[in-house]
């Protein structure tokens, strides 16, 4: 069985092709353009792993978090923040939560590979 991964996302061109390389690598992906609509879903049908982008509206990726690990409680499901601001490491060193990681965009499919790996398994 393989894996659901949400994509949590509102570029489409990244939407669109990040599908093709989850499906192609061997995940089950789930498109979600809309961070209201992914809050909806996790609480209905956790994915196994979330890829997020941080910089979204009307809520960023920092705010979807917060809310699924305190307000929903959802602390063992694994995401991975999608961004291009080389700055985050900063910000993810000080939060000391071990299902979460970072894939600076634009991601080679072998980095997207070992950051899904690292905490999903081959």
């Amino acid at each position: 069985m393989s894996h659901k991964i949400m994509l949590v996302e509102d570029d489409q061109p990244i939407l669109e092709l990040m599908e093709i390389v989850l499906t192609r690598i061997g995940y089950e992906p789930l498109i979600v353009p809309d961070v209201l609509e992914a809050l909806a879903i996790v609480r209905k049908d956790p994915p196994d792993l979330i890829l997020l982008d941080v910089m979204m509206e009307p809520m960023n990726g920092w705010d979807f978090l917060e809310k699924i690990r305190e307000e929903y409680g959802m602390k063992d499901i694994p995401v991975i923040l999608f961004t291009a601001s080389p700055s985050i490491e900063e910000r993810l060193a000080t939060m000391h939560d071990s299902r979460l990681g970072v894939l600076q965009k634009p991601v080679s499919i072998t980095d997207l590979k070992a950051g899904l790996e690292k905490f999903l398994g081959k």
